[in-house]
């Protein structure tokens, strides 16, 4: 009985038939119904009968024990496959009930046939954690990884990651890494136990992202709520914005850079991108993680402000054009003065901070901050750790366009 095999389970009972998965317990069998959810059934006392083989077989290119065996094709281009946890690369814990982080990259090759003849793969893990743990430290381990992999000939990479804090570490590595090849962060809104998982469309295309010409960090997700486009997503211009629709992300500021058809696997580009070979690979992975993020909401207490002191940098969601209550504008002139880099960013989705217009945005910048123009307050951050570690001006580089962040002009629907 191995993962794959067509069984029947009967239980106290109960019979449920279908497909045998990979468990995250020892003390439960999963298997997907034919409706495609998944059931968990405890072992003890549990009668189960072999249908029929699976597809997981010797004769399917892995062997019965469930190790990865894929064959290498010189004619396709070799893609890494590099997992950090989250939903794409997880399994339900049967003994809460929740979707935990599980599987590895090899898993993935196994959960998705679909990515067989489109490259080879190599896989490896930085980390197995749901996104929501994710760190600087892992942002260094896993752009050394993304280093490593391109340096050892992968024509691209693509990044199994949790889709809720996705958006900072695209950022990252987009800062962190010169790349000559594709990266591109792939995710899934809904675990794989349920029938209307995004988790296989979105890791083909980011497979067919990967291939294709335009070497930046990328992050490839639904286009729609319909299983025929995915959209690829600057790493630096992109947010997550509905907690569950597959089509979550969006381009702030302008359409997506490019997308890829599922049914196809053709790859289209409508702005100017970084083409392959254009870089030579570097890297820069330190970061200042004194940097901090705050948001500001009327009636605020300045005193909230007091664990600001001593960061090498801040980094304000304003109102509007970039501006606070004009009472937190001495304590923001004290951040500077202490040196702290205090950057400006704001609240709204669309357009770009001016603190030259109003009397509250000229008494911002007398005091010492700077303007990140269109950058996301996210992206800014993760920005600002980047370049307090790697640049003689910080201050200045963030009216700097570094990596895609910070667009020229502000224009819908460019």
């Amino acid at each position: 009985m191995n993962p794959g095999d067509r069984v029947r389970v009967e239980r106290a009972g109960v019979t449920n038939e279908g497909v045998l998965m990979p468990s995250s317990t020892a003390e439960h069998l999963v298997v997907k119904l034919d409706g495609g959810y998944n059931v968990g059934i405890a072992r003890e006392d549990a009668a189960v009968e072999v249908l029929e083989s699976g597809a997981y077989d010797a004769d399917q290119g892995a062997p019965a024990d469930g190790s990865s065996a894929v064959e290498f094709d010189p004619d396709l281009p070799t893609v890494a496959l590099i997992s950090t946890g989250g939903t794409i690369a997880s399994t339900v814990d049967y003994r809460t009930g929740a979707v935990t982080a599980q599987f590895d990259a090899e898993d993935v090759l196994r959960a998705v046939p679909e990515l067989a003849g489109r490259a080879n793969y190599r896989g490896r893990v930085v980390a197995n954690i749901l996104s929501e743990n994710m760190t600087p430290a892992v942002w260094e381990r896993l752009a050394r990884a993304v280093h490593e992999e391109i340096r050892e000939g992968a024509d691209g990479v693509v990044v199994m990651h949790g889709t809720d804090t996705m958006q900072y570490s695209a950022s990252a590595l987009s800062f962190m890494l010169d790349p000559p090849v594709p990266i591109v962060f792939t995710g899934s809104q809904r675990s794989a136990d349920r029938p209307s998982s995004d988790n296989v469309m979105n890791a083909v295309c980011a497979v067919e992202a990967a291939t294709s010409d335009c070497a930046e960090v990328l992050v490839c997700m639904h286009a729609s709520e319909n299983d025929d486009v995915c959209a690829l997503h600057r790493g630096t211009r992109v947010r997550k914005n509905h907690t569950s629709r597959r089509d979550a992300f969006e381009t702030v500021g302008a359409k997506p850079l490019g997308e890829v058809d599922y049914e196809t696997g053709e790859v289209a580009f409508r702005r100017a991108y970084r083409e392959r070979g254009e870089a030579a690979l570097d890297i820069a992975p330190d970061l200042d993680t004194g940097v901090e993020l705050v948001k500001f909401t009327p009636g605020m207490d300045p005193a909230a402000w007091d664990y600001l002191d001593g960061k090498s940098g801040v980094v304000i969601e304003g109102t509007g054009l970039g501006h606070v209550h004009t009472d937190l504008v001495p304590r923001i002139e004290e951040l500077v003065e202490g040196g702290t880099v205090v950057a400006m960013t704001s609240q709204c989705l669309e357009g770009r901070v001016c603190d030259r217009v109003y009397d509250t945005g000229r008494d911002l910048l007398d005091a010492g901050v700077v303007e990140a123009g269109d950058t996301l307050p996210g992206t800014a951050k993760v920005k600002l750790m980047w370049a307090l570690a790697n640049l003689g001006d910080p201050a200045g580089a963030m009216g700097e366009s570094l990596a895609g962040e910070l667009q020229a002009q502000s224009r819908p629907w460019t």
